[in-house]
């Protein structure tokens, strides 16, 4: 078997790091290797782990998710951005994919499009859920 994918979870809620990784211990393929629980611990843990894939929250303390996410795209280019947020305001996605992200589900959607999300998004292409079929996001990437 190949090496899992290692996961960083960036979240301030704990329960909701804890119910992430309670579902993906059933997944071999994905290995968790780090949690924090604000925007500059995560780039912090980004730095140190240089992890495959971060699950990272927008609204976070001390430096939100799309400033952390400017900053974990200059020190780890080839960690993998995927943003898991309540918000949906088609505004704050395209500001997620233009911070560098290559995918972005709502948290309340997560229990049908997190691990599609994260497959997509570790294999290079963009997940935006279902809820966003009407919006048309651009980002660097694309033009």
């Amino acid at each position: 078997m190949e090496s899992p994918f290692r996961i960083l979870i960036v979240d301030d809620f704990e329960p909701w790091r804890r119910f992430i990784a309670g579902l993906l211990q059933k997944y071999p393929e994905w290995e968790i290797v780090g949690e924090a629980s604000d925007g500059e611990e995560g780039v912090q843990k980004t730095r140190q782990l240089q992890p495959d894939l971060i699950l990272l929250d927008i609204g976070l303390p001390k430096l939100n998710g799309i400033l952390a996410a400017s900053s974990i795209r200059s020190i780890a280019p080839n960690s993998k951005i995927l943003f898991l947020s309540e918000n949906h305001c088609p505004d704050l996605v395209q500001g997620a994919l233009s911070a560098g992200a290559r995918g972005y589900v709502v948290k309340s959607d997560a229990a049908f499009d997190l691990l599609p999300a994260m497959r997509a998004v570790i294999n290079d292409q963009r997940f935006v859920g279902s809820r966003f079929a009407d919006c048309n996001f651009v980002t660097s990437r694309d033009k």
